[in-house]
Protein backbone atom coordinates (compact mmCIF):
# COMPACT_ATOMS: atom_id res chain seq x y z
CA UNK A 1 0.00 0.00 0.00
CA UNK A 2 1.38 3.59 -0.93
CA UNK A 3 0.66 4.87 2.26
CA UNK A 4 2.53 2.34 4.38
CA UNK A 5 5.96 4.13 3.45
CA UNK A 6 5.14 7.06 4.32
CA UNK A 7 3.90 6.16 8.04
CA UNK A 8 6.68 4.02 7.79
CA UNK A 9 9.30 7.27 7.08
CA UNK A 10 7.75 9.33 9.61
CA UNK A 11 8.67 6.83 12.43
CA UNK A 12 11.49 5.49 11.49
CA UNK A 13 13.49 9.13 10.64
CA UNK A 14 15.45 9.94 7.39
CA UNK A 15 19.14 8.83 7.28
CA UNK A 16 21.00 12.16 5.56
CA UNK A 17 24.12 11.98 4.23
CA UNK A 18 25.16 15.50 4.57
CA UNK A 19 27.08 17.46 1.51
CA UNK A 20 28.36 20.84 1.23
CA UNK A 21 25.46 21.77 -0.25
CA UNK A 22 22.96 20.02 1.95
CA UNK A 23 21.64 16.29 2.10
CA UNK A 24 20.51 13.54 0.11
CA UNK A 25 18.51 10.45 1.37
CA UNK A 26 16.62 7.53 -0.01
CA UNK A 27 13.87 5.24 0.79
CA UNK A 28 13.49 1.83 -0.82
CA UNK A 29 11.62 3.47 -4.11
CA UNK A 30 13.30 7.03 -4.37
CA UNK A 31 16.00 8.97 -3.53
CA UNK A 32 15.29 12.72 -2.03
CA UNK A 33 18.00 15.91 -2.72
CA UNK A 34 17.35 18.74 -0.80
CA UNK A 35 20.10 21.83 -1.90
CA UNK A 36 19.76 25.01 0.02
CA UNK A 37 19.74 28.09 -2.37
CA UNK A 38 20.58 31.78 -1.47
CA UNK A 39 17.03 32.68 -0.18
CA UNK A 40 14.94 34.80 -2.57
CA UNK A 41 16.27 31.80 -5.67
CA UNK A 42 13.69 32.23 -8.46
CA UNK A 43 12.67 29.03 -10.47
CA UNK A 44 13.81 30.90 -13.21
CA UNK A 45 17.19 30.84 -11.74
CA UNK A 46 17.58 27.39 -11.75
CA UNK A 47 18.72 24.97 -14.33
CA UNK A 48 17.79 20.98 -13.53
CA UNK A 49 18.05 18.17 -15.92
CA UNK A 50 17.41 14.99 -14.55
CA UNK A 51 18.02 11.96 -16.41
CA UNK A 52 17.65 8.24 -15.85
CA UNK A 53 21.34 8.10 -15.24
CA UNK A 54 22.76 11.77 -15.19
CA UNK A 55 22.02 14.97 -13.15
CA UNK A 56 22.70 18.32 -13.30
CA UNK A 57 21.54 21.36 -11.24
CA UNK A 58 23.04 24.58 -11.47
CA UNK A 59 21.56 27.52 -9.68
CA UNK A 60 22.21 31.07 -11.50
CA UNK A 61 24.15 29.66 -13.86
CA UNK A 62 27.02 27.62 -11.07
CA UNK A 63 27.31 24.22 -11.04
CA UNK A 64 25.68 22.65 -7.77
CA UNK A 65 26.23 18.86 -9.08
CA UNK A 66 26.52 17.14 -12.10
CA UNK A 67 27.41 14.22 -13.32
CA UNK A 68 26.48 10.32 -13.22
CA UNK A 69 23.72 8.53 -10.51
CA UNK A 70 24.91 5.64 -8.49
CA UNK A 71 22.41 3.86 -10.11
CA UNK A 72 19.30 4.18 -12.53
CA UNK A 73 16.13 5.73 -12.02
CA UNK A 74 13.19 6.40 -14.25
CA UNK A 75 14.02 9.63 -15.88
CA UNK A 76 10.30 11.23 -15.99
CA UNK A 77 9.24 10.22 -13.24
CA UNK A 78 12.24 12.70 -11.88
CA UNK A 79 11.00 16.02 -10.13
CA UNK A 80 12.08 19.12 -8.66
CA UNK A 81 10.61 21.70 -6.46
CA UNK A 82 11.75 25.33 -5.03
CA UNK A 83 10.31 25.73 -1.70
CA UNK A 84 9.94 29.10 0.01
CA UNK A 85 12.60 30.45 -2.41
CA UNK A 86 15.68 28.86 -0.48
CA UNK A 87 15.55 25.01 -0.79
CA UNK A 88 15.64 22.80 -3.60
CA UNK A 89 14.17 19.42 -3.30
CA UNK A 90 14.34 16.77 -6.25
CA UNK A 91 12.95 13.23 -6.13
CA UNK A 92 14.37 10.50 -7.82
CA UNK A 93 12.55 7.04 -8.14
CA UNK A 94 14.87 4.66 -8.31
CA UNK A 95 14.74 1.60 -11.33
CA UNK A 96 15.57 -0.84 -8.94
CA UNK A 97 13.07 -0.82 -5.71
CA UNK A 98 14.82 -3.70 -3.92
CA UNK A 99 16.11 -2.90 -0.04
CA UNK A 100 19.52 -4.54 -1.31
CA UNK A 101 19.61 -1.83 -3.76
CA UNK A 102 21.05 0.75 -1.35
CA UNK A 103 23.18 3.77 -3.07
CA UNK A 104 26.43 4.21 -1.28
CA UNK A 105 26.76 7.21 -2.54
CA UNK A 106 24.47 9.80 -4.47
CA UNK A 107 26.83 9.98 -7.58
CA UNK A 108 29.42 7.40 -8.82
CA UNK A 109 32.04 7.66 -6.45
CA UNK A 110 31.07 11.22 -5.31
CA UNK A 111 28.98 12.77 -2.36
CA UNK A 112 29.55 8.98 -0.66
CA UNK A 113 27.95 8.54 2.69
CA UNK A 114 30.47 7.28 5.40
CA UNK A 115 30.50 3.46 6.60
CA UNK A 116 27.80 4.70 9.88
CA UNK A 117 25.81 6.45 7.46
CA UNK A 118 25.55 4.25 4.98
CA UNK A 119 25.03 1.40 7.39
CA UNK A 120 22.22 2.97 8.93
CA UNK A 121 20.39 3.82 5.74
CA UNK A 122 20.63 -0.03 4.68
CA UNK A 123 19.19 -0.41 7.76
CA UNK A 124 16.44 2.04 7.20
CA UNK A 125 15.63 0.24 3.92
CA UNK A 126 15.99 -3.61 5.19
CA UNK A 127 13.05 -1.99 8.37
CA UNK A 128 11.19 -0.78 5.38
CA UNK A 129 11.23 -3.89 3.77
CA UNK A 130 9.91 -5.99 6.54
CA UNK A 131 7.19 -3.25 7.55
CA UNK A 132 6.28 -4.10 3.81
CA UNK A 133 6.30 -7.90 3.91
CA UNK A 134 4.56 -7.49 7.41
CA UNK A 135 2.01 -5.03 7.86
CA UNK A 136 1.00 -4.64 11.20
CA UNK A 137 3.63 -5.89 12.79
CA UNK A 138 5.57 -3.03 14.68
CA UNK A 139 9.13 -2.86 13.78
CA UNK A 140 9.70 0.43 15.60
CA UNK A 141 11.55 -0.74 18.64
CA UNK A 142 13.11 -3.86 16.55
CA UNK A 143 17.02 -3.50 17.31
CA UNK A 144 17.91 -5.65 14.27
CA UNK A 145 21.76 -6.24 13.95
CA UNK A 146 23.46 -8.37 11.90
CA UNK A 147 24.65 -7.74 8.44
CA UNK A 148 22.22 -5.69 6.07
CA UNK A 149 24.30 -5.40 2.94
CA UNK A 150 21.93 -6.59 0.59
CA UNK A 151 18.55 -6.30 2.22
CA UNK A 152 19.38 -8.49 5.27
CA UNK A 153 18.54 -11.02 6.75
CA UNK A 154 15.02 -12.85 5.15
CA UNK A 155 12.17 -12.61 7.78
CA UNK A 156 9.57 -13.70 5.31
CA UNK A 157 8.21 -16.16 7.52
CA UNK A 158 8.10 -14.50 10.85
CA UNK A 159 5.22 -14.49 12.90
CA UNK A 160 3.92 -17.26 10.23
Amino acid sequence: APGMSVHFDERSGVIPCKTAWGAWYQTMEEVFIEVDVPPGTSAKDIKCNLGSKQIELAVKGRDVFKGKLFGSTIADEGTWTLEDKKLIRIILMKSNREAGNCWPSLLEGEYCADPWVQDQMQRKLTLERFQRENPGFDFSGAEISGNFAGGGPDFSNLGK
